[in-house]
């Protein structure tokens, strides 16, 4: 008894400050874009994760009747549908909370309940199918997670943002598949004292590292900040001149970043590189001959851009405004002005320009020949 209890007091303090830092960045990220989807999903994590370090205890599974451990039990295993939605929501600035992501949680988190209530320690024939199915929850959303991260890291322009999605990212996939595959070596699931105590260790490092470095980050690093246009994209049609180079708000120019900042408004005006369907930031570097950092630091940080697809496509729909309120044009289709300006198809065109807009193509179209 007097040998478990420093281990028991040891685990205590580990959740109790693994719950003050969650309750923390809960608040952090909550508090300067409280309207914000990202934020939003960020603070669903944090409070989840405060449920699981509580319902993880020890003495609490041990103690705590299984039907009363079921909403905790739920709201645990569903933080791996939550690591998902975060991951998705951090990697896209445009993310919107979808029925998919709402289903995909009130699914396995109705399966946890109802597994921890009525199926675990029974002799049910559907035990094997639905614990199963329970184990296969955190390792197929660590998946998509992943893939969420892989699809989208490139395109993130914020440099400090990208070093803090990157350790989140595969230090909470690494965190789900270490755990799963503890408990599926533990007895009916459960951890033991010494390896609960180890999962809230491992937890707390990760959560005061992000804590740590989301201190020493503004705001706009990691969300974006509400009612700051970016640059607007100027595109040179027919034999208009070329435009003007990209203003410097930096009181001392970088003569290397003015030269880069003028060969890139050339490269995107003038050549159009932006019709270019694989164009890509690593890409354009090449064409520019530059590092990819020194790009990528030019059109955020210049220029305002949070994301390299909204930057190039921010010059494909100012292509298509402009051939769209053309008189001229008015009888090619939409969809040829579409793909002359880079986009690969009509879909992803007519979201992009409703979003730019409020208005389709064609009636976007229609009001400006009106006018004309």
């Amino acid at each position: 008894m007097s040998a478990a209890l420093p281990s028991t007091l040891l685990d205590a303090a580990l959740r109790g400050v693994a719950i003050a830092l969650l309750l923390l960045l809960a608040l952090v990220l909550g508090r300067d874009r409280p309207r914000l989807p990202a934020a939003r999903a960020s603070v669903a994590l944090t409070l989840g994760l405060c449920v699981q370090v509580i319902g993880s205890t020890p003495l609490f599974e041990a103690l705590v009747p299984r039907l009363w451990q079921a909403p905790l039990v739920a709201v645990s295993v569903g933080n791996a549908v939550l690591f998902w939605v975060f991951v998705q929501a951090l990697f896209h600035d445009d993310f919107a909370l979808r029925p998919l992501h709402v289903a995909a949680w009130v699914a396995v988190a109705a399966l946890a309940a109802f597994n921890c209530a009525v199926v675990a320690g029974s002799a049910s024939v559907l035990a094997p199918i639905s614990m199963g199915l329970q184990r296969a929850v955190p390792l197929v959303f660590a998946v998509l997670a992943a893939l969420a991260a892989a699809s989208h890291w490139r395109e993130d322009l914020v440099e400090r943002r990208r070093r803090l999605r990157v350790f989140i990212v595969v230090t909470g996939i690494g965190y789900s598949l270490g755990m799963l595959a503890v408990r599926l070596a533990s007895p009916h699931g459960r951890l033991s004292g010494l390896s609960a105590t180890v999962d809230v260790a491992m937890l707390l490092a990760i959560v005061a590292v992000v804590a740590w470095r989301m201190v020493r980050l503004a705001g706009s690093d990691l969300f974006p900040a509400a009612g700051v246009p970016a640059a607007m994209p100027v595109v040179v049609l027919e034999d208009a001149p070329p435009p003007e180079a990209l203003p410097s708000p930096d009181p001392e120019p970088d003569p290397a970043e003015d030269r880069l900042a003028e060969s890139l408004q050339h490269a995107m005006a003038v050549d159009r590189a932006y019709r270019s369907e694989d164009l890509s930031i690593a890409s354009l570097a090449t064409r520019l001959s530059a590092p990819e950092y020194r790009l990528r630091r030019l059109i955020n940080q210049r220029l305002g851009h949070r994301n390299f697809n909204a930057f190039v496509n921010g010059f494909r729909l100012a292509e298509a405004m402009a051939a769209l309120a053309d008189p001229g044009k008015r009888d090619l289709p939409v969809l040829t002005i579409a793909l002359t300006a880079g986009f690969q198809s009509i879909g992803p065109f007519n979201r992009a320009f409703k979003a730019a807009t409020g208005l389709t193509p064609t009636e976007f179209r229609r009001q400006k020949l009106a006018e004309s």
